[in-house]
Order: C-alpha cells, then sequence, then structure tokens
C-alpha cells in the first residue's frame, strides 16, 4: 500500500493531464447529437483500462449507450470488489453562464472546471488511478476488481438493470463501491449510508382546443394555467406537508438515535441559507433543514410554462398548461405507487372544462446502506488514514437508482464513499472538483483495496 500512495503522490500531475483528456469529449447522453461522443468516451476509457494491464476490457452493448466492463480476477479466496461509475455528462447549457468552455478544462486556484470534472467523470477516474498505483509498483492488486461504467446515468440508467440482469454471473462481486456523492463538508469526511429516491412526471391540462382571445373569450372559459396553479398550491399544506392521500404511509420514521447524529454534524443553518441566496428556509414543520433536505419526502415543481412568455403583451387565454414535478422519495416509499397516487390526485381534482394528460417520465428507488459491514468499516478506516479523523455516516437528498438495483438484482450493498462538495455545481454551469479532493479520492481508495482485503 505505501508503495501505491508513494505512486500517487509521485505521478498526481499525470493523472489530471490524462483526466483532462476524458473531460474533453461531450459525452451528453441526453443530446443525440453526442451519441458519437459517448460512444468515443467509451472507447477511451476502454483503451484506458487496457494501458494500465486490466486483463479483460470489454465495450459491451446495450439498447442504448454502451457499458465498460473490465475486470481483474487473480484469486478466488480474496474479496471482490464491483465498482460502478458512469462518464456521461450532463448537458452543459446555459453555455453563457460558464466563466471558461464547459468541455476545455481549467483549472484555478487549485480546482478543475469542466462539465463531468465532478460528475462524475473525476471521481470515475480515482479508482483507475488507485489500479494503476498498485499495477505499476506491485504487479497485482490486492484484491479482485470488477468496473462497470455506464454511458446513461443521467438519462436515467434506463438500460442498465436489464444489462445486470442478463450478466449477474459476470458482475457477481462482495460489495460494491460507488464515487457519485459529496463530503459532509469541505475537509469533513463523510460516507453517504442512505440515499432518496426519485419519482417524476409531466402533467398537462388543456382547456380550448387553441389560444383564445382573453377579452373576446374571458369569462366563459376556464383557463387551464389558472386550474393548474390552483392544483399545484395545494400539494402542500401549511406545515409544508404533501397532501397527496396516502403519500406518507411508506415512510420510515427517524429514529432517535438518526436525530441525535443529524443534531451532531458541524453544519451551520444561517450559512446554509446564506449560501443558497435566500432569507429563511421553509422546511416540513417539526424537521431540521439537514432532516428535510436528506431524510424525509419532497415535492417540487422543476418547470411550468403555458400561453404567451414572450417580451411585450399578447393578450391570450391559453389553450394549456404543463409542468414537470419530482418528488425524492425516502426507503420504502415506491416510486411506482408515489406516482400512481400523483395521478389520482390530480385526476380528481380535474375540473370536467379540463382534459389531462399525465406522463410518467422515470424513477428510482431510494437505499440505506448497513453501516456495520465489514467494507464500510474498511471504508471508514482508509478515509481515517487519509483525514486524520474518522469519517460522519450521513444521508443524502439525490438519488442514484441503481444502488436500489444493485441490492435487487445482485444481493450486493453499496459502499458510497465520494468526493465531491455541494457547491461544485455537477449540474449547472462552472463544475468544478478540487484538485485536493481528487487526490484525497485517489489515496482513500489505495487505503480502501488493501484495508478491505484483509478484512
Amino acid at each position: 500500500m505505501d508503495k501505491a500512495l508513494a505512486y500517487a503522490e509521485e505521478n498526481f500531475d499525470g493523472f489530471v493531464t490524462e483526466l483532462n483528456e476524458l473531460l474533453r469529449i461531450p459525452s451528453v447522453s441526453t443530446n443525440p447529437d453526442h451519441v458519437q461522443d459517448v460512444r468515443r468516451a467509451a472507447d477511451w476509457l476502454s483503451d484506458h483500462l487496457k494501458s494500465l494491464g486490466i486483463e479483460k476490457v470489454e465495450v459491451m452493448e446495450t439498447a442504448g449507450h454502451p457499458v465498460v466492463y473490465a475486470e481483474s480476477v487473480k484469486d478466488p479466496n480474496l474479496p471482490t470488489l464491483l465498482v460502478y461509475g458512469h462518464y456521461d455528462v450532463q448537458p452543459p447549457d446555459p453555455l453563457e453562464l460558464w466563466d471558461s468552455p464547459p468541455f476545455e478544462p481549467v483549472v484555478k486556484d487549485g480546482v478543475l472546471y469542466a462539465r463531468g470534472s465532478c460528475d462524475d467523470k473525476g471521481q470515475l477516474f480515482m479508482h483507475l488511478k488507485a489500479a494503476e498505483s498498485y499495477l505499476r509498483t506491485g504487479g497485482a492488486l490486492p484484491l479482485n476488481v470488477k468496473y462497470i461504467f455506464e454511458g446513461e446515468e443521467e438519462n436515467g440508467s434506463e438500460n442498465l438493470p436489464a444489462f445486470i440482469e442478463a450478466n449477474k454471473e459476470l458482475l457477481s462481486a462482495d460489495v460494491v463501491v460507488i464515487s457519485d456523492t459529496a463530503l459532509f463538508g469541505s475537509g469533513v469526511p463523510s460516507i453517504t449510508y442512505g440515499l432518496r429516491g426519485l419519482a417524476y412526471v409531466e402533467v398537462t391540462l388543456t382547456g380550448p382546443d387553441r389560444d383564445l382571445h382573453s377579452g373576446v373569450y374571458g369569462g366563459a372559459i376556464e383557463n387551464p394555467v389558472n386550474v393548474l396553479a390552483r392544483m399545484i398550491s395545494a400539494l402542500h399544506d401549511d406545515d409544508y406537508r404533501i397532501t397527496i392521500p396516502g403519500f406518507y404511509d411508506d415512510v420510515i420514521p427517524l429514529t432517535d438515535e438518526e436525530r441525535t447524529t443529524f443534531a451532531s454534524l458541524p453544519f451551520d443553518d444561517q450559512e446554509w441559507i446564506e449560501e443558497v441566496g435566500v432569507t429563511k428556509a421553509r422546511t416540513e414543520t417539526g424537521y431540521s433543514i439537514l432532516e428535510g433536505t436528506t431524510a424525509r419526502p419532497t415535492l417540487d415543481c422543476n418547470g411550468i410554462w403555458g400561453g404567451y412568455i414572450g417580451d411585450g403583451a399578447k393578450t391570450v387565454l391559453p389553450s394549456k398548461a404543463s409542468v414537470k414535478i419530482s418528488m425524492r422519495l425516502v426507503p420504502d416509499q415506491s416510486p411506482e405507487d408515489i406516482t400512481e397516487k400523483l395521478k389520482k390526485y390530480f385526476e380528481y381534482n380535474t375540473p370536467p372544462t379540463m382534459k389531462l394528460a399525465y406522463t410518467e417520465l422515470h424513477g428510482g428507488n431510494g437505499a440505506l446502506v448497513d453501516t456495520e459491514s465489514s467494507a464500510m468499516a474498511a471504508a471508514s478506516e482508509a478515509m481515517e488514514g487519509v483525514y486524520g479523523e474518522k469519517p460522519y455516516f450521513v444521508r443524502t437528498g439525490g438519488s442514484i437508482p441503481i444502488v436500489a438495483d444493485f441490492k435487487k438484482l445482485l444481493g450486493l450493498d453499496t459502499v458510497l464513499m465520494g468526493f465531491g462538495l455541494d457547491s461544485d455545481a455537477i449540474h449547472s454551469p462552472n463544475e468544478c472538483f478540487g484538485l485536493d479532493r481528487f487526490r484525497d479520492g485517489v489515496r482513500s481508495i489505495i487505503r480502501f483495496m488493501s484495508i478491505y482485503a484483509s478484512k
């Protein structure tokens, strides 16, 4: 392990140079114009894995973008890691808000700016550099490792569950490791043990068959924008609880121990409020900001449109109004069940003057991971060796649906050992990744591989 750590330190600048090559590939999975770029990123990773001396590397087809699979399996008596990551990235829009071109990596004040620098190319790449550090100094990894890198995580991982189902034997392992999460704060080590799920829908109300003159028809035709606004506003009560009947049926209450842990975390409410640019937080009554953003279910409108929104005035009574709604769910809440309950809410409240179109976009289950497992203990020890203090076990508000799929389809728990920060703007302009955290990630993974091999 010591030789691998020394190699990583000596070659760190080269690691960054190689990462920049990958970041220059605009592998935007949601945009059909970038299909070939997504393929190019997969081929780049495949070639890079081969250059490290990984014995088996393959670009495997799916119904969508390809999966890059690789393995180094030497000894059946050693534990096997299954390392997951994704090489696709979010669209860079709006381009005018970037301080530098999103696919031309730039380092400023020790921070690497580029789309995908943190989510997830930079964090994925930490695992490859940890492996390289062993392979270049001792000729072998301390345990068996399998890699599965997908190209459509930002598009909902639509085809990955089927890929896993069809390749169960190939993907057999002892534990999954994912680096696609954040530290609790800068310099504050943490390991995620809880993720929220997601249900995402689009709703459209249609009234008249065309936009109408509001002076000629207003007063006799019900306005879809007005109706939709009323329906949305009624989705929360005065305590900011969600009013969909049965929404909380499967919500697991937070334990006293969990709430004590939340209260002990180094979190400043006022600093958070100022950082996000508001004057006051708004949480479900009885819950803290941290509890509300990580361990309670939510419902939010992500976009709403209808009628005329251009410059100046156009006095129309719109034909249609639409909204996109996402619901972050806690473990045991089923996205299928919650999606159906929201649908019934809209069906019940749609007046006879309107037609309802309800479209399920995508979703995924939340997950809770056993913090007492040997893999989690190894991850904790590894990060303590880098940061000099034990990491916190935390829950996060985001969703990584594949974690639940790994549990359901392969029976495997996941160690979520990420090194991003919430301030890394991962879905926004000027996405970034601190090179100090890139270095700490490589060092932590090197330590984790050795420690877990000896458990």
